[in-house]
């Protein structure tokens, strides 16, 4: 069965190039163009990193000793809400919806998403948002109740604060939803005609995945930020135990939201992983069905597993024993992943380049936040290291090993395409050693803070665990430098470096088929399907050569 792309024999890049050529200020702009919108979302998130960055050292640099001595309690309360807030919503999220705007329509043939004016609006909603989380700082009523911002606790601390923070991440929410809407018809609906459902790349499976999670489960987080709204500006008792509310049923419309977020910003990275290891281990994906599917089933059983964080409020025996099984269960379609790439990789002709490097230190990072994970769907062992440094260790290990590798792996994999230049691999190098290295001195030791039974969001420790904290305050210094050589070789290698050429990786989707950085609207004339995504070192019988042989070709349509 055929199934996915090759290269076109439309314009050279001196033709496009030299017609519709973008210049820097179109970045600034309301554009309609999804490889534009897709640049402004990528950049824009990053700097939100940086922003959320600093906050994170902050609070370690306060963790590095067990008095309060750097900052004072209200504030490392706020720092901790905000960094997390503008590292899911800010960071993350917005990231992956980068990727699927430049990608999506360039991996199917298209020429643009299905609602490009909506595509802009969803993103233009995101800057203003973040101005908006980060002003609240400066109201002198910040929020402080954390990320997950549990009543009563927010209705009684930084009021003010926690209607900004509410307000921003309803906009957020918003452009999510905005932008799952645009993903889902651009891929069910205009592929090319030769590329059936099973011709898709990985990366549109997975933000298949992705998006039906966002439509599922972000109005049920609108409608609980609504009524806590409600309950701190009106008075109202939706949540507040002391007017008969329950906190509880906030719990569950948090969570129901929030888990599934996990995956939300875990997915579109397993998409480019699945992308990766394929080109730099030219070898054809090792269960392309099973790794497809296995993105549906993680979305579907995502639906079902939020209560896991809530084995400590009370609920029933039986709710328990329902949660930690299902939380067990999506273990297995992740672990269809796992093996499917290490497969996939195996006896490959690994190119140890720095998407490559991402991409292995992704799956390392990445398991052992698995494994900490399943650990914590067990009730009896959850009970024990609820709301303690273990769980901050494994957040991070799913959201720092997992989804910000991915992110650094994609950013380097496509950036020949994005910018028409080449990274310089030293420094790309340096980058991934100090990141890996940051990651895992910041972040394994915690679990043995939590183990010992040290509590997350607070500022004040037991003496005991100063050793162990002033390791993961050092590691996350490394961390923070780690980011140092990634923006001067971006930006540096974006204005001067070398030339890449449409396909510097020889890679078969149909990204790589148009000029680098593709046309205005991607093809001309549109593509057709002659061979499989993966098809690396596959023999091929028909007079098209195989990409073992030669440069890969595409059929104009038409």
């Amino acid at each position: 069965m055929t199934q996915t792309p090759i290269q076109e024999t439309a314009k050279t890049p001196a033709q496009i190039h030299g017609h519709g050529e973008r210049k820097w200020w179109h970045f600034f702009t309301f554009s309609t163009d999804h490889k534009v919108i897709g640049i402004q979302y990528i950049v824009t998130s990053f700097i939100f990193y940086c922003i959320g960055g600093v906050m994170a050292e902050l609070v370690r640099t306060e963790l590095r000793t067990p008095e309060v001595d750097f900052v004072t309690p209200e504030v490392y309360n706020s720092l901790f809400t905000l960094h997390a807030t503008i590292m899911i919503f800010l960071w993350i999220v917005p990231a992956g919806a980068g990727f699927a705007n430049y990608l999506i329509p360039l991996m199917i043939g298209a020429r643009d998403m299905a609602f490009p004016k909506l595509n802009a609006v969803a993103f233009w909603m995101i800057p203003p948002a973040g101005v908006l989380l980060i002003a609240s700082l400066a109201v002198g009523d910040a929020p402080d109740a954390g990320w997950t911002s549990y009543p009563p606790l927010s209705l009684v601390t930084g009021q003010v604060g926690e209607a900004i923070w509410i307000m921003s991440v309803l906009i957020l929410g918003t452009s999510s939803i905005l932008g799952a809407i645009n993903f889902l018809a651009t891929i069910l609906k205009m592929r090319v005609p030769s590329m059936g459902i099973h011709d898709m790349p990985l990366f549109c499976w997975a933000m298949l995945a992705t998006s039906a999670l966002v439509l599922i489960s972000t109005p049920v987080l609108a409608a609980g930020l609504i009524l806590l709204s409600f309950d701190l500006i009106a008075g109202t008792a939706f949540f507040n135990p002391s007017g008969g509310g329950d906190p509880i049923v906030y719990q569950h419309m948090f969570w129901f939201y929030s888990h599934p977020a996990v995956y939300i910003m875990i997915l579109p990275f397993f998409g480019c992983i699945s992308e990766i290891l394929p080109i730099h281990s030219r070898k054809p994906i090792f269960g392309y069905k099973a790794i497809a599917y296995s993105s549906l089933a993680i979305s579907f059983l995502g639906l079902i597993v939020w209560a896991h964080h809530m084995f400590t409020s009370g609920i029933p025996g039986w709710l328990r024993m329902f949660f930690m099984i299902t939380t067990m269960i999506i273990a297995v379609p992740t672990g269809i992943k796992i093996f499917g790439w290490l497969a996939t990789i195996w006896g490959g002709k690994i190119s140890l380049n720095t998407p490559m490097l991402f991409a292995v230190g992704f799956l390392g990072t990445f398991v052992i936040g698995g494994i900490s994970g399943v650990m914590l769907a067990a009730v009896p062992f959850d009970i024990h290291v609820h709301d303690t440094y273990f769980v901050v260790a494994h957040l991070h290990y799913v959201l720092f090993g997992g989804s910000v590798l991915g992110i650094f792996a994609a950013i380097y994999h496509w950036f020949p395409k994005m910018t028409g230049r080449m990274y310089n691999e030293f420094w790309g190098r340096v980058h991934c050693i100090l990141t890996v290295v940051g990651l895992n001195m910041t972040f394994l030791p915690m679990h043995k803070l939590g183990l010992m039974g040290m509590n997350r969001r607070i500022a004040q420790y037991d003496p005991q665990f100063t050793f162990i904290n002033e390791i993961c305050t050092y590691g996350s210094y490394i961390l923070a430098v780690s980011t140092l050589p990634f923006i001067i070789n971006a930006i540096w290698s974006w204005l001067y470096g070398k030339e890449a050429g449409d396909n510097p990786w020889k890679a078969l989707t149909l990204e790589w088929m148009t000029t680098s950085p593709p046309a205005i609207e991607n093809f001309d004339p549109l593509p057709v399907l002659v061979t499989g995504p993966y098809a690396y070192g596959v023999h091929n019988t028909s007079e098209t050569p195989t990409p073992s042989q030669s440069e890969p070709t595409l059929t104009p349509a038409g």
